[in-house]
């Protein structure tokens, strides 16, 4: 049976409905991450990796992650070293060092696998403008030897949770060169694709310094268009994939949204699920921030004022009472900032106020500063990240902007909601599946939470604009939205347990083959 679609996935841990499915009271779980808020981040993975591990420990189950230990780890925050690990390669055997920490503020358990020339760069992946040429081997001798290290210590997963191309070399490793050891046999895999433009491919001559048999490279398994590719050798081998949004994993079976691994993707489709990823509530929510200038509740929205009078002056705008729109991202074509840039001074001519946060592409900083200059009473920019400019942006705006080409999930439409910012997005990804339209032209918006758009042009992003605009002066119907966005739940809590159901069908999988 197909995984079920969001929503209704809501489960109970214990109230298993599907044939014989029975779930384990605990399952010992090995989350394997490249990066850790509050540790190391890049992204959105970073805080998933944070977030959903002690949800899972919450319900009852032995969880502990693993990452690389990067230079970048405090040496107090790495712990005691455990043992020696090793991987091997045609090049000779590698040697590093398993360290065990705890995740942050939890008790959860952190191994750190670490190997100075590795690990100890500037970079965990590489500049803005070029990655690391060995990051393929670099990225298999942390799953190699982290594989090792569980024998060491004798600590043996009930399922390893993949995360992202950079652990992908662990289930190929697993069906492969260690499919005939005893100590793996029952440990099931699970692969999950936070972004899918990012597959780890190199040159094939880079291939036997990741101790994978040369044998592998072929086109049904690592072998994909003259590359490795790391992410493709997992999709295969691995007992169960998801993605974080069930949108999105429609989606990645097509050819436009599938960077080319459409086929294997819609080959497995009845083992690929979309669950959404969570927020943390005590860190997103405008009733418990800390950093923001007042809290405020759906029963009570006094707060938000003070909150867009505040962020006015963060961003050394007027305060005014015109529609302030807020926008915090990678300043990338994926997330749409050139559709943005695109329409600025169409957008600027109307009464509104825009503030960005986020860095990225030099050429849209450029041009986004050059509008700030032009329009220094309507638009300012902030080049970087600065947590308390994000908080205050989420709570100060009264409307939120993601033109996404694509989005696997999104977390900022859903902070957004949490404080009561109507999110405006492109129709696409998780966006879709947590942003339900208003549209002025129907009687019937009981459910609408946002405003949404669907052709990838200005044109489109600039209607969207204008319902905003429209909305903004019928303030009843925009606090209606308001209110109705602030009531949505997407917490870990429904997510934890529709991964922990994910993993049993990982391990019936394992079992049947």
């Amino acid at each position: 049976m197909p995984y079920p679609p969001y929503p209704g996935l809501c489960y109970t841990i214990c109230n298993n409905k599907e044939g014989s499915f029975t779930v384990n009271s605990s399952l010992r779980i090995l989350y394997v991450t490249s990066e850790l808020t509050p540790l190391l981040s890049t992204g959105g993975l970073a805080e998933v990796a944070a977030a959903l591990p002690p949800r899972l420990q919450a319900a009852g189950h032995d969880i502990r992650v693993a990452m690389p230990c990067y230079r970048q780890i405090p040496r107090d925050a790495r712990g005691a070293i455990l043992t020696r690990c090793e991987a091997p390669s045609a090049e000779g055997t590698r040697y590093g060092a398993l360290h065990r920490s705890l995740v942050p503020n939890t008790t959860i358990p952190l191994y750190l696998i670490e190997h100075e020339d590795y690990f100890g760069r500037d970079d965990p992946y590489g500049t803005s403008s070029y990655e690391y040429p060995d990051n393929g081997e670099r990225f298999s001798f942390f799953c190699s030897a982290l594989l090792d290290s569980m024998e060491r210590i004798d600590w043996q997963p009930d399922i390893i949770h993949c995360n992202d191309w950079q652990t992908a070399a662990l289930p190929v490793f697993l069906k492969t060169q260690m499919e005939a050891r005893p100590f793996w046999m029952h440990t099931a895999t699970l692969m999950t694709i936070h972004n899918l433009a990012f597959q780890g491919r190199f040159s094939p001559d880079r291939l036997p310094g990741t101790g994978l048999d040369s044998a592998l490279y072929h086109s049904g398994l690592l072998e994909f268009e003259g590359d490795v590719n790391m992410l493709k050798g997992a999709l295969i081998l691995c007992d169960q994939i998801n993605t974080v949004s069930p949108r999105y994993a429609q989606e990645i079976q097509t050819v436009d949204y599938g960077a080319g691994l459409h086929e294997v993707l819609a080959s497995r489709r009845e083992d690929l699920h979309g669950i959404l990823n969570g927020v943390d509530y005590d860190l997103w929510h405008p009733e418990k921030d800390t950093l923001i200038a007042a809290p405020y509740s759906r029963e009570n929205m006094e707060g938000k004022k003070l909150c867009k009078e505040v962020l006015q002056d963060l961003f050394m705008l007027p305060r005014s009472d015109a529609p302030l729109f807020g926008i915090v991202s990678r300043l990338h074509w994926q997330k749409g900032i050139d559709l943005i840039v695109d329409s600025l001074e169409q957008i600027l001519e109307q009464d509104l106020q825009l503030v960005i946060l986020g860095s990225g592409e030099s050429a849209l900083e450029e041009k986004i500063n050059q509008a700030a200059c032009t329009w220094p009473e309507r638009m300012a920019v902030y080049i970087g990240f600065d947590a308390k400019r994000a908080h205050a942006i989420q709570a100060g705006s009264d409307f939120f902007l993601m033109p996404s080409r694509y989005e696997p999930c999104g977390l900022s439409q859903l902070y957004a909601l949490a404080y009561g910012t109507i999110p405006i997005v492109r129709r696409t990804g998780g966006l879709a599946d947590t942003v339900f339209p208003w549209r002025p032209d129907i009687a019937d918006n009981s459910r609408a939470t946002g405003i949404s758009f669907v052709p990838r042009t200005p044109q489109a992003l600039y209607r969207s604009l204008e319902k905003a605009l429209a909305l903004y002066q019928n303030p009843e119907d925009l606090q209606e939205l308001q209110q109705r966005g602030m009531t949505m739940d997407y917490s870990w809590k429904r997510s934890c347990a529709d991964y922990v159901r994910l993993y049993e069908r990982c391990l019936q999988k394992r079992q049947v083959s």
